[in-house]
């Protein structure tokens, strides 16, 4: 047997499989500090941050078959004890350069020459930069003065973020020889000649590279520059919130567990729990505390998530107890006889439309959504379902894109939490019905 590595080797990993897949996978078990795709194998080596970590991720997968996109990965010690630049490097199957090509994903903020100089300056002498806009993204060359300083650079910030849970680095050797920059301004900049002329209006800044445009002209509020801590599902952030978080989301939190204390003890229980929690993200596993059972930690599928958690159920009212909720000392949950896991549960929301369900998130209301109902579904059949959690108000069933759904208003929020936690996930007529609240003030 391999001898235990804080490298894991992957296999099967289809063209469909993107690093993000990988991650998520992953980030449940601790922090992953390397990632190289070797496409031409099928295959990848992911490392972790410790040999702890990665050991609890394989005794994890050696009772429950991991699975991305339909396809099942398997899941090894490598025979790396550390990756390596050169393993790296085999990743992209590219000749290592004094230029590199940057592509930054999930760009949530603006990127300018300054910034990039800021990032990419510690680990070289910068020479050139040119920004642009391509159908892969924004993207942008970065010339040092030396190839070594550019491998180190490469090696240390590949897959990090420039700022807190978004602009993600994905950098690749350029096999260009000499960066050609025209204009000094803050889409290219030539820093062994600062005389040359600012760009003209509304001319492109390099015309043979592309042009960023003004695209992102307009300063998101809040940004500001942090130690690189990734997070998931950043796009998928973008999308719901136009760019930028909802009032009260810092969107910098990196812990992943929260503690929800003054829970009713005699009504409570994981699935409960996870009903309720997975509201906001998606869920690894939840522990009830066993000499305070008013007491029950949630690990989340990542910080931003956790944040969700945490800012919009405090306070909330949940089998006449007002619940206490926190983050965690704790960074993660050890897995155990009195832990349930849910990290591959198929009722997790955010695996798939991980926007609309970001957008969907609120503190609890008056009113529920209760969706994959039944075709041939009746109003009095949803009443008789929920019924028994409070006073109904109004319920309405209609059809949308041709499949029925349902919204059913209380009295009041906590009838509607108690309806929520436990009849989602239920089976009605052999559908399992998904329900959350709706930010509709009536019907």
């Amino acid at each position: 047997m391999t001898e235990p590595s804080k490298v894991i080797h992957v296999r099967n990993v289809g063209h469909e499989i993107s690093e993000n897949d990988l991650l998520q996978l992953f980030q449940p078990f601790g922090v992953i500090t390397k990632l190289v795709m070797l496409r031409a194998k099928n295959q990848a080596l992911l490392q972790m941050q410790d040999v702890p970590s990665a050991v609890n991720a394989l005794q994890f997968y050696a009772n429950i078959q991991p699975s991305i996109r339909g396809r099942n990965v398997y899941v090894q010690f490598s025979s790396h004890q550390e990756l390596t630049t050169m393993d790296q490097s085999q990743g992209r199957g590219d000749e290592p350069n004094r230029i590199l090509l940057v592509t930054i994903h999930h760009m949530l903020y603006p990127i300018t020459v300054d910034v990039l100089y800021q990032v990419f300056s510690p680990h070289g002498s910068v020479e050139k930069i040119v920004t642009f806009q391509k159908s892969a993204g924004f993207q942008a060359l970065i010339q040092y003065q030396s190839r070594q300083s550019a491998v180190m650079a490469r090696s240390t910030l590949q897959g990090r973020n420039i700022y807190d849970g978004c602009c993600q680095l994905d950098i690749q050797f350029s096999n260009l020889d000499e960066l050609q920059v025209n204009y000094n301004n803050d889409r290219s900049r030539d820093f062994t000649n600062p005389n040359l002329p600012t760009e003209q209006k509304g001319r492109p800044s390099q015309p043979g590279y592309g042009d960023a445009g003004n695209m992102y002209a307009a300063q998101g509020s809040g940004a500001r520059a942090v130690g690189f801590p990734q997070m998931a599902n950043a796009a998928a952030i973008a999308a719901a919130f136009g760019g930028g978080l909802p009032p009260g989301i810092t969107g910098t939190n990196d812990r992943c567990t929260v503690l929800v204390s003054n829970l009713n003890p005699d009504r409570i229980d994981e699935d409960k729990l996870f009903n309720l929690f997975s509201i906001y993200g998606n869920i690894v596993r939840i522990k009830l505390l066993r000499n305070k059972p008013d007491h029950a930690l949630i690990q989340m599928g990542d910080g931003f998530q956790a944040e969700l958690a945490v800012h919009f159920l405090k306070g909330a009212m949940l089998f006449g107890k007002r619940l206490e909720v926190n983050f965690s000392k704790h960074p993660n949950i050890t897995q155990g006889a009195d832990t349930h896991e849910y990290v591959s549960s198929n009722l997790n929301r955010f695996n798939r439309n991980a926007a609309k369900n970001y957008r969907y998130c609120c503190s609890p209301t008056k009113m529920i959504h209760l969706s994959t109902l039944p075709q041939d579904i009746t109003e009095e059949e949803i009443v008789n379902l929920v019924e028994e959690h409070g006073t109904i108000v109004n319920s309405k069933v209609f059809e949308m894109n041709g499949k029925k759904q349902a919204l059913v208003q209380f009295e009041n929020e906590e009838q509607a939490t108690e309806a929520l936690v436990c009849k989602h996930a239920s089976t009605l007529s052999g559908s399992v019905i998904r329900i959350s609240f709706s930010q509709l003030q009536n019907i």
